[in-house]
């Protein structure tokens, strides 16, 4: 198995995208089967499950490529505010739901508190 590149300007961008197409299948695991009611549930914990191992060969990368440039903490910050921004997109096009200005403010507050997660004094 070979070695990591060593950090440089291109190791936030990998990360941040490799986590943003990670977050895209796990929203669809966790949240796609919604279209699906009358499915079984089995069927689609099993579909979920195969939808999250894709999500998987893509965030572990992800999170080994970006740490030591960015502490654990701050990694499990980005994917967070990656999830809120996925998912925003994610329930209006594919779920069809409308997000209310309420929600904006929630996600606003929450990425507000992720960036302390940023902060050196």
């Amino acid at each position: 198995m070979t070695a990591l590149p060593a950090a440089g300007p291109l190791v936030p961008l990998a990360t941040i995208g490799l986590l943003i197409a990670s977050n895209v299948f796990m929203t669809f695991a966790w949240y796609g089967h919604l279209k699906f009611k009358a499915t079984p549930l089995v069927v689609v914990i099993l579909a979920s499950w195969g939808i999250a191992f894709f999500e998987y060969l893509l965030q572990v990368p992800a999170n080994r490529i970006g740490h030591g440039v960015f502490s654990a903490a701050e990694l499990k910050t980005i994917q967070e505010v990656i999830t809120l921004g996925v998912f925003a997109v994610f329930s209006v096009a594919y779920l069809g739901e409308e997000l209310r200005w309420t929600h904006f403010a929630g996600f606003t507050l929450i990425a507000a508190g992720a960036g302390l997660v940023f902060y050196k004094p």
